[in-house]
């Protein structure tokens, strides 16, 4: 019996390092946003700009932005985004994010963007379409800076 509670706790700091979201060395630490979720700050910032490597933000984002209502003015919680190989929600599925409640994307899963996206934005009462592909999920490099806001109904 001891020598069982000896091995376990000789194993255990192991176990939860290999169990943990984050890597040594300050490498990619696992984060995606949720439905519900208020964990997120800086609304209308560029997040990766700070959330990639050697930025100072936790985890390296492969997309994330903000969602705004159509107003442009107030963020739109919980609303959900969606990457499809055609456009206008056709093609095939290939990602779904969930807007937090603060009205923040991320996730800094592997997303393959292939040739290109569409980006649909789902709200409580239609779906938005992005009616351009997109190879990037830096999102907020241009939303809300060369082109309106991210937004949802």
């Amino acid at each position: 019996m001891k020598l069982q509670i000896f091995l376990f706790l000789l194993f255990l700091p192991a176990v939860m390092i290999l169990a943990s979201c984050e890597k040594e060395g300050g490498e990619q630490k696992h984060k995606v946003s949720r439905h519900q979720s208020d964990e997120s700050h800086n609304a209308g910032q560029n997040c990766i700009s700070c959330h990639k490597e050697g930025g100072g933000g936790e985890g390296w984002f492969t997309a994330a932005a903000t969602v705004y209502d159509s107003s442009f003015a107030q963020v739109y919680p919980n609303a959900t985004i969606k990457l499809y190989s055609g456009p206008n929600g056709t093609g095939t599925l290939k990602h779904v994010i969930e807007v937090d409640a603060k009205g923040n994307f991320y996730t800094t899963e592997a997303l393959d963007f292939g040739t290109g996206l569409y980006p649909a934005v789902e709200g409580a009462t239609g779906t938005n379409y992005m009616s351009f592909s997109i190879t990037t999920g830096e999102c907020a490099s241009c939303h809300g800076v060369s082109t309106n806001k991210i937004w949802a109904r």
